[in-house]
């Protein structure tokens, strides 16, 4: 029974280093797919000029930026995977949804919703999170202080 749980916990840990792997890889493609459309933005010198000969070519521009910021944030998410970068990342994509593209009022405020309720979990996420470094360092706080009482009391 020993030995298949041993057999069991390798098998765990090869999938889980297969897995971040993988991860690292696929982040490593979006980095170059990142670097490659900032690249070819940059260049497309027409995207400039039509930019200032009508405004309405802005949308498009703007749904450019906003793909290479929301591939920035999913891969910052891939490289750091919590709770705040994934709602980051979801931020991004209802504002992108609503600033860029064709939408109704209604779409719009279930929208502004959508963020204004991601933004309350992420606070809610950062307050637990401070909470518990507290708690922490607290802890390792007290411990020191338990040891050099500990040894305060041994050399008496």
């Amino acid at each position: 029974m020993g030995e298949l749980m041993d057999r069991f916990k390798r098998l765990k840990i090869a999938v889980h280093l297969i897995s971040e792997g993988l991860e690292m890889i696929a982040a490593i493609l979006m980095l170059v797919g990142i670097v490659f459309s900032t690249f070819s933005l940059i260049t497309n010198v027409d995207i400039f000029k039509q930019l200032l000969e009508d405004t309405s070519s802005f949308r498009g521009y703007m749904d450019q930026i906003f793909t290479l910021v929301i591939g920035i944030e999913f891969l910052v998410m891939l490289c750091r995977p919590n709770s705040e970068n994934v709602i980051e990342v979801l931020i991004f994509l209802v504002a992108r949804h609503m600033i860029v593209g064709e939408t109704t009022p209604y779409q719009d405020f279930v929208s502004v919703v959508s963020v204004a309720l991601l933004c309350v979990v992420r606070r809610y996420l950062r307050i637990n999170n401070e909470k518990r470094d507290e708690k922490k360092a607290a802890s390792a706080l007290e411990e020191k202080l338990r040891k050099e009482t500990q040894e305060i009391h041994n050399k008496k």
